[in-house]
């Protein structure tokens, strides 16, 4: 609820600043989201006064004015409003000035060959109405030269969020009376004097449903004259977030936000027969005032006449019986409607409203006579008009409310020893009533006070909830203490590893259309083994294997492997996902369809597949997708450059050995699965079978099943299929232990470097080759890197030079040359296993 500083002071006599109250409002309960200054909206426009007018040589609609200002020469501004002439004072937006409604920056310009040093202003552009016929008009005594801001006055408006116990703050009054309570000032109560009436009510009234509307009071005003609302009324709307309409529409939404007490104005000359609340009958539908049609079921309260509904009572007014500018005899309207019945009814229509969400937490059922008699005040004295005579209807539920209360509890359930003197004065400036036996009787505004620790909550808050000294619980004997899983460690790690590299967490919904679903699902492999199956773990769906490679996505129809929702919240999401990959793609899109050039986006959850034997299969899958462009194109640069599969690998990698993979003993192998470009991606295994992860460029026809444009690498880790590592000191725990760094111990002798050359057949893997090097001596051989490919003059025809550099690290002595020539023999002959020979 947003709640205008002078509007707060209307009901608190107090000095304090916007920022004590603030910090009031945080301590007691109300919590504060946050402070706006309109001023600092307002920042860059002054008053000031038209000096000349004349028509613009170019265009038949502006005019071109000279502007005082108040400081210096005047300027020349190019306007476009019809009301522009010279005498106005108005709304000067000086070069630099931000434009609240749109957000656009003023600067000096040539509009048309003229030129303009600024933008006289209209109420609809500074936010503060809905008039954009003209510029502002301000009184001919307006200061010259005075920034707008100053002379409308800054009134700080305060957002505060009122949780759904608190039916009593739904208006400023009840937020008011709190920082009383709290020492923030003196609370000032409002109340009107009671207007008896002149004649007799001419309209029937009365309630059909006393269950759902148990009292409903109404009086006719006659004679009224319906304009727009004071400015002071206007400005506390606004502030509010209500936009002005008329009079008598917005007396009844400030005593709604003033008092928490919705209200209703009917134009009587469009009422026909006795208002009644009844219940709807089946089938009887009403227009609302947003504009839509509602049919209503005999379960629900409505407001009626002889000629139909007119209003759903307690939620919404209808629009044919609502108060117009032409409206001269107005019924006043404030009735108590049963809150069970208000949100079932709410619930049902889907409707939600201010005066619902008031009514469904509880509004106060004594204020019905106080609430028209502020009502009918407001509208005489706004609007004129004669009073009839109150016709009451029923009566609302005033049952008396006393709690048994021992002072004891403050520090026995709140924790903070409060002195009983201040307790009792905390409660009777909160409207509570304490008699010397501790019987307390909660006010009808306190729906949610119901015992003694709803007592103890309103003394604590009030004392200060940021004075309770934070105290752990004891332990009892015997109970563990709270301990992450291996797999809760594991998802920690790598989500933060992910994030540091630069990716966005993504969100994704577990349920995939069909067609995005089935792009990612494949056929089972002849064998009868479902594609990544292995020894080790049965990854995603769409993983593929050198047996397997036959492949293919599969119909629609054919979705036997994923999960079918039996009651899928709508159409679009009915197939439980059996890969992150659609999700994320799918979020890709939408971003860059809104002008996003570059993404990186990761997510990491669980993917659902089909057992063969019809269990679920539910797997812990990290996904990322680069999309769009790595780099934005530069002077240094040149054009814009693209994500390619190697940046895919990389992060696959990276993100392996973040979750402790053994990286260093991963094989890059083919077959990344028919949603990857054939040539520019592939898997990393431990060993032939287990596959930890696929990175590289998506095919172009899955990007063209998922709309998008731009190109994409993506890569998809499956972290079940890690390797269980062994605890320390015994056999494995069937968990990954933590992967604590061991302690920094540098070898004491200096590590050799030695380069390799091999001519080796063009279709090598590099990878096969470093890894064939290491393995020609595993005790010293510590490093081993591809260092250059080269294929061009002097390298025979189907053959490449790959040059790797080995890191030889001696242990107890240094190597002698005669060790040197071992090992290089030893890397020579590995290499030769592959068809590699040394390069001359």
């Amino acid at each position: 609820m947003k709640v205008a500083l002078s509007w707060l002071k209307h009901f608190l006599d107090t000095d304090a600043s916007v920022e004590e109250i603030a910090r009031t409002l945080n301590a007691i309960g109300l919590e504060v989201e946050g402070v706006e200054d309109p001023a600092e909206k307002l920042a860059g426009f002054r008053i000031a006064r038209v000096l000349t007018a004349a028509r613009h040589p170019d265009a038949d609609k502006l005019q071109v004015l000279t502007v005082d200002t108040g400081e210096g020469d005047p300027l020349q501004v190019v306007c476009g409003a019809p009301n522009a002439r010279a005498g106005l004072v108005g709304v000067l937006g000086l070069p630099g000035a931000v434009v609240p409604a749109n957000g656009m920056v003023l600067k000096k310009s040539a509009i048309r060959g003229a030129e303009s040093n600024g933008m006289m202003c209209s109420t609809r552009e500074l936010e503060l109405g809905d008039d954009h016929d003209g510029i502002i008009e301000l009184p001919e005594d307006a200061p010259v030269g005075t920034p707008f801001a100053e002379y409308r006055g800054a009134d700080p408006v305060i957002d505060i969020a009122i949780t759904p116990n608190r039916p009593d703050c739904m208006g400023v009054e009840g937020i008011a009376r709190d920082l009383a309570a709290a020492g923030i000032g003196t609370f000032k109560p409002h109340r009107a004097e009671h207007q008896a009436g002149s004649f007799p009510c001419p309209v029937e009234i009365r309630t059909d449903d006393p269950a759902g509307c148990p009292a409903f009071y109404g009086r006719v005003i006659r004679g009224v004259s319906n304009g727009a609302s004071p400015d002071w009324m206007q400005s506390r709307l606004i502030a509010a977030g209500q936009r002005p309409i008329s009079a008598l529409v917005d007396i009844t939404n400030y005593v709604m936000l003033a008092f928490g007490r919705p209200a209703h104005a009917y134009d009587l000359a469009r009422l026909s027969g006795a208002v009644v609340a009844r219940k709807a009958r089946d089938g009887e539908s009403v227009t609302a005032l947003n504009g839509k049609e509602y049919t209503l079921d005999p379960t629900m309260t409505v407001i009626a006449d002889d000629a139909g509904v007119h209003d759903i009572a307690g939620i919404m007014g209808g629009e044919h019986s609502g108060c117009t500018e032409t409206t001269r005899d107005v019924l006043l309207e404030v009735a108590f409607f049963d809150p069970e019945h208000i949100a079932a009814t709410g619930r049902k229509l889907g409707l939600t409203s201010d005066a619902r969400s008031r009514f469904e937490r509880g509004v106060d059922p004594q204020f019905l006579d106080p609430g028209l008699d502020i009502l009918t005040d407001l509208v005489l004295r706004i609007c004129g008009g004669e009073a009839s005579e109150i016709v009451r209807a029923g009566a609302p539920p005033v049952a008396k409310k006393v709690v048994a209360y021992d002072p004891t509890l403050a520090a026995t359930l709140g924790g903070v020893v409060i002195a009983e003197d201040e307790q009792r004065r905390t409660l009777e400036a909160l409207g509570f009533t304490v008699d010397r036996n501790w019987n307390v009787t909660v006010p009808g505004w306190r729906p949610d006070v119901d015992g003694a620790p709803d007592i103890v909550e309103e003394v604590v808050r009030i004392h200060g909830l940021d004075r309770i000294e934070s105290v752990p619980l004891p332990r009892p004997a015997g109970v563990a203490r709270p301990t992450a899983t291996a797999a809760q460690k594991l998802e920690r790690r790598v989500r933060r590893a992910a994030a540091a590299r630069g990716a966005h967490e993504a969100v994704t919904w577990s349920f995939l259309p069909q067609a995005e679903a089935a792009h990612f699902i494949l056929r089972q492999a002849k064998d009868g083994r479902t594609m990544g199956e292995n020894a080790t773990a049965q990854t995603d769906g769409a993983m593929g294997d050198p047996a397997s490679a036959h492949a293919e996505p599969v119909e629609a129809g054919a979705l036997a492997q994923a999960w079918t929702l039996a009651n899928p919240i709508s159409e679009d999401m009915k197939i439980m996902r059996p890969s992150l990959l659609p999700g994320l793609l799918m979020a890709a899109r939408r971003n860059l369809d809104r002008g996003a050039a570059g993404l990186r986006l990761f997510e990491l959850g669980r993917r659902y597949l089909r057992a063969p034997d019809g269990a679920s299969d539910e797997r812990l899958t990290l996904g990322l997708v680069l999309a769009g462009e790595k780099t934005p194109r530069g002077w240094a640069s040149g054009k814009a450059q693209s994500f390619d599969a190697y940046d895919a690998k990389a992060e696959a990698l990276a993100l392996l050995a973040a979750a402790g993979a053994p990286v260093e003993n991963l094989q890059v192998m083919q077959e990344a699965g028919p949603q990857f470009h054939p040539g520019q991606s592939a898997t990393l295994r431990l060993g032939p079978k287990t596959v930890l992860a696929r990175f590289g460029m998506l095919h172009p026809a899955t990007l063209k099943a998922f709309d998008i444009d731009a190109p994409v690498a993506a890569v998809e880790l499956f972290l079940d299929a890690i390797p269980v590592r062994k605890a320390a000191g015994g056999p494995s725990t069937g968990l990954r232990t933590s992967f604590a760094r061991a302690a920094y111990a540098p070898p004491a002798l200096q590590a050799v470097t030695r380069d390799f050359a091999f001519l080796v057949p063009a279709e090598t893997p590099a990878g096969d080759m470093v890894r064939a090097v290491k393995g020609a001596d595993k005790a010293s051989i510590v490093a081993a890197r591809v260092f250059d490919d080269f294929r061009g003059a002097g390298v025979p025809e189907g053959r490449k030079s790959l040059a790797i550099e080995v890191v030889l690290q001696p242990i107890d002595k240094s190597f002698t040359d005669a060790e040197l020539k071992a090992i290089s023999d030893r890397i020579v002959a590995a290499a030769a296993k592959l068809g590699a020979e040394l390069r001359g």
